[in-house]
């Protein structure tokens, strides 16, 4: 059977505590996830509960699933980054047909497959027959994949089908769907690798393709199955990460083949190729999944979480490269012998110490933390979209300084955009001992499903400058994104005398305040019909793509006279491209007052930005949710007003 299991030299010792030294050596990870597990048990009393411990397998689910199928590639020698943008792609193409084209569901999901297999065939074509690097090919479907996936959904979130969405429940009221999936898929991957001609394959390809070529391999053909079977395990992850978050999200899975390719090398695979299994892979992802749920019970910084998981995740390869040095020794690949029998005895028997001893150290430290409740301070958990956004940092430090004046203990975390890690860090904060929740949803529809649970826990959630679909929350803090639109269409336009011709530069797709604000910017504008947009472009709420987009657009329009920015971010870059234009021959408006925009709107660069106050967004925020925590009345909707500032009314004004 094709392994990289490791054997020590000879002569180590003997019996149960012999048996216990190899196996912690010869297999890094296992060591890395029992001395994170211990730790986080000791440190947190609400890291080891049987609904913590479901979270970490559903949060590692998608993850894992993704690696398998990478691990495919890594074993033969490859490289595939195109699986986070697959998925996506996967997700929205069943999505779509199920919804928009009127396609059966099943049908639906057989495309959704199908979609995955044809990405990863154009993959392995390109690798084997265009003789493309592989980092090249796959970094190109991965750009092409994300394209179709914002195509079809036209940047929007698309419901998915019930029936579907039953993979992200359930079964009998504890056992989650997604995490039966990641075990079927696990064993699926050992299997081919194992027990296959096409797995003994990888590995020969892997540990020397010439010499697999000469051998009598069909290598190309090969590296064509390899591929394919990436984009059926990314098909596969997208499906289960869709159904979690009951909807398709075009910009879903961003970054995630870099966990998956993290989860492999952890793992215990090399990059050069020819190692690599299934059950290192799978704990490589358990090692990313308690980190950033054990984290996230820690209230640890946001920030310092992505620190801490690099410096984990070096330090778990370095500690395997050093016991390769060593001189443990890799056996071939396919080797079998008389005593391979009496092997896998003493393996599984060192596996069956191996959780004895873990369950005792953590039994003992899980004492530690027994009829010792720190419940004197309340605790809240603050969930943001993004703190890659001067706004919503703004929001935290608003929560911030109104949790300290209160004695409230809150914990802030950061889901980057991510509408599957925001899922993730509500279920770690319903698993927690909170009094309540406040979210900032990526996605409204996508927070459902996961503040449905806080809901079930008796956790009151408040919802902060977007609100939640489905769900029920205590109350909605928020300014009125689409009356913040009108009211920059209107200063806008009576800036330009009612005529000219303008350009809009629109957030992230798929996000509701994108959605909010360039619907109320159009409507506010059908009061000025000699006002023509002549072009309309994404740049991500990012003052960088700001610049980038504005740019371009100048190049097909140097004579626009207006621009509208759904942020302050964009609208600098925008200023920034349009140099001494700006604020004489075309004026910008900008969302949101942050502080850099009002400097703009003081120097005259910006003409204008819709201030939404966003510290006090998050100081209601906080307030609110001590409300309801303590049962006291609680209104369902606080509305903040939004003003329009200009360089009129910008001094002294307080964002």
């Amino acid at each position: 059977m094709a392994t990289d299991t490791l054997k020590s030299k000879p002569g180590a010792q003997g019996g149960a505590t012999g048996g216990l030294r190899r196996l912690l050596l010869d297999n890094g990870a296992l060591t890395a996830l029992i001395v994170l597990v211990v730790a986080m048990s000791a440190l947190s009393g609400d890291f080891l509960t049987a609904d913590n411990l479901l979270n970490v397998g559903v949060q590692a689910a998608v993850t894992a699933i993704l690696a398998f199928g990478v691990t495919f590639v890594i074993v033969s020698a490859g490289i595939d980054l195109s699986v986070g943008s697959v998925a996506a792609l996967s997700a929205t193409v069943l999505a779509w047909s199920a919804t928009e084209a009127g396609i059966p569901v099943a049908l639906a999901v057989l495309l959704a497959v199908a979609t995955g297999i044809v990405c990863g065939l154009v993959n392995g074509f390109l690798v084997s027959y265009g003789k493309l690097p592989p980092f090249i090919a796959t970094l190109a479907m991965l750009s092409v994949a994300r394209g179709l996936s914002l195509v079809i959904s036209q940047g929007s979130p698309i419901a998915f089908p019930d029936s579907v969405s039953h993979l992200g429940d359930t079964l009998g009221g504890w056992l989650p769907v997604p995490v039966l999936v990641m075990v079927v898929m696990g064993l699926l991957t050992a299997f081919v690798l194992g027990r296959t001609y096409i797995g003994r394959s990888m590995y020969a390809i892997g540990g020397n393709e010439e010499a697999a070529r000469l051998s009598g391999l069909r290598v190309k053909k090969q590296k064509l199955a390899i591929y394919a079977f990436s984009g059926l395990f990314a098909a596969a992850a997208g499906i289960v990460l869709a159904s979690r978050l009951a909807s398709a999200q075009p910009q879903a899975a961003q970054g995630y083949e870099l966990d998956a390719i993290a989860a492999v090398v952890i793992g215990g695979a090399s990059l050069a190729g020819g190692t690599g299994k299934a059950s290192g892979t799978l704990i490589g992802a358990l090692i990313l999944a308690v980190l950033r749920n054990g984290l996230n019970l820690l209230s640890v910084s946001a920030f310092w979480q992505q620190v801490v998981i690099g410096v984990v995740i070096a330090l778990a390869v370095l500690f395997d490269t050093v016991r390769r040095k060593a001189g443990a020794t890799t056996p071939a690949a396919g080797a079998s012998g008389g005593g391979n029998s009496g092997n896998k005895a003493r393996q599984a028997l060192t596996y069956v110490i191996a959780a004895v001893v873990a369950v005792a150290v953590v039994g003992a430290t899980s004492l530690l933390h027994s009829g010792s409740s720190g419940a004197d301070k309340p605790k809240i958990g603050l969930s943001l979209s993004t703190l890659n956004n001067p706004f919503f940092v703004q929001i935290r430090d608003g929560a911030e300084e109104e949790a300290k004046k209160l004695g409230v203990d809150l914990t802030v975390t950061d889901a980057q955009n991510d509408a599957s890690q925001q899922a993730n860090q509500l279920q770690n904060f319903t698993s927690g001992s909170l009094s309540a929740v406040v979210v900032n949803p990526v996605d409204s529809d996508a927070a459902g499903p996961s503040v449905r649970g806080a809901n079930q826990a008796g956790i009151p959630v408040i919802a902060v400058d977007r609100g939640v679909n489905k769900a029920d929350t205590s109350a909605l803090v928020a300014s009125d994104n689409v009356e913040g639109g009108a009211l920059g269409a209107k200063a806008l336009a009576e800036k330009l005398g009612g005529k000219g011709t303008i350009v809009i530069l629109q957030g992230q797709a798929g996000t509701s305040a994108s959605r909010e604000r360039g619907a109320g910017f159009a409507e506010g504008l059908k009061a000025y019909p000699g006002i023509k947009v002549v072009a309309k472009q994404p740049a991500d709420f990012d003052r960088t793509k700001g610049l980038d987009v504005m740019t371009n657009l100048l190049q097909a329009h140097p004579d626009i006279d207006g621009v509208f920015a759904e942020n302050d971010e964009m609208a600098l870059g925008a200023i920034k491209a349009l140099g001494s234009k700006a604020g004489t021959s075309v004026q910008v408006v900008g969302f949101d007052g942050t502080p850099d925009g009002l400097k703009a709107v003081r120097a005259g660069t910006l003409y204008a930005s819709v201030a939404q106050q966003p510290s006090e967004l998050g100081r209601i925020a906080v307030r609110n949710a001590l409300r309801a925590a303590e049962d006291e009345k609680v209104e369902k909707m606080v509305k903040v007003p939004v003003k329009v500032v200009t360089k009129e009314n910008v001094a002294g004004f307080e964002g």
